[in-house]
C-alpha cells in the first residue's frame, strides 16, 4: 500500500542492528538499507519522552558523521527504553541486573518509550531532522523468582531494554498494554509512517 502513497521518497534507511526493528521497518513498504552506527549514548535529564528523543539524535547524529540522506531518501534512528516510577532500564548489563529490572516490573504499570529521528534532505545541502516519540503503558502480571529465573535463563532478555521481549515467551506475562504494542517491539510503525507521508508532501514542495 505505501508504495502507492510516497511519491517522492525512493528509499528507507535504518540505522540499526536490531532484527526486530529491521522486521518492522520493512511493513512501511519503501525500499530498505540496512546500516550500523556506533553511537556512545549518554542519556540526558528531563521529562522521558525528551530523554528518548535526545537519545535517537545522539545517534542520527553519528550517522550523519558517516554519510548524509541522498536525495528522495530518509534515514531513521530509534531508542528503546522502559521507564518505571522515573527511572529508566536500558538493556541489562548481565543477568543479575535483568533479574533486578524483572522483579522491579513485576505487578506495576511501566512506559516503553521509543525516540525517533527522521533525517531528510530540505534542499540541495541542507539536512533536517525530524525527532518525536512514542510512548505504551504496559501492564505485567506477578512474577515469581522461578518464572523470572527461567526467562532470563533463556537469555532473550539480555539485548532488550528492560529485560524482556513482549513478542517471545515473556509475552504471557503481559497482562496489558494501552498504545502501540510494535512501540514496545521496537518501533512505533504506524507514527512512523505518519511522519514519513509529511516527509513525503514537503519533499514534493521542493
Amino acid at each position: 500500500m505505501s508504495r502507492s502513497v510516497f511519491k517522492n521518497i525512493n528509499s528507507l534507511c535504518l540505522a540499526s542492528a536490531s532484527p526486530r526493528r529491521k522486521l518492522l521497518a520493512a511493513r512501511l513498504g519503501l525500499p530498505l538499507e540496512i546500516i550500523r552506527i556506533d553511537a556512545e549514548e549518554k542519556p540526558g535529564e528531563g521529562a522521558p519522552e525528551k530523554v528518548a528523543e535526545e537519545l535517537a539524535c545522539q545517534k542520527a547524529q553519528a550517522v550523519l558523521e558517516k554519510r548524509m540522506p541522498g536525495p528522495n531518501e530518509v534515514i531513521l534512528t530509534a531508542d528503546t527504553s522502559v521507564w518505571l516510577e522515573g527511572r529508566m532500564f536500558g538493556k541489562p548489563s548481565g543477568e543479575a541486573e535483568a533479574k533486578e529490572m524483572l522483579r522491579a516490573l513485576s505487578g506495576k504499570d511501566h512506559e516503553v518509550i521509543t525516540g525517533c529521528a527522521l533525517l531528510y534532505r530540505g534542499g540541495l545541502s541542507e539536512i533536517k531532522t525530524l525527532l518525536f516519540s512514542s510512548v505504551t503503558t504496559v501492564t505485567v502480571d506477578e512474577l515469581t523468582d522461578e518464572e523470572i529465573d527461567a526467562y532470563v535463563s533463556s537469555g532473550d532478555p539480555l539485548d532488550k531494554a528492560g529485560a524482556y521481549g513482549i513478542q517471545g515467551d515473556f509475552g504471557v506475562h503481559v497482562r496489558s498494554i494501552k498504545g502501540s504494542y510494535d512501540n514496545v517491539v521496537g518501533l512505533p510503525v504506524n507514527r512512523i509512517y505518519s511522519q514519513l507521508k509529511k516527509i513525503d508532501a514537503e519533499i514534493g514542495r521542493q
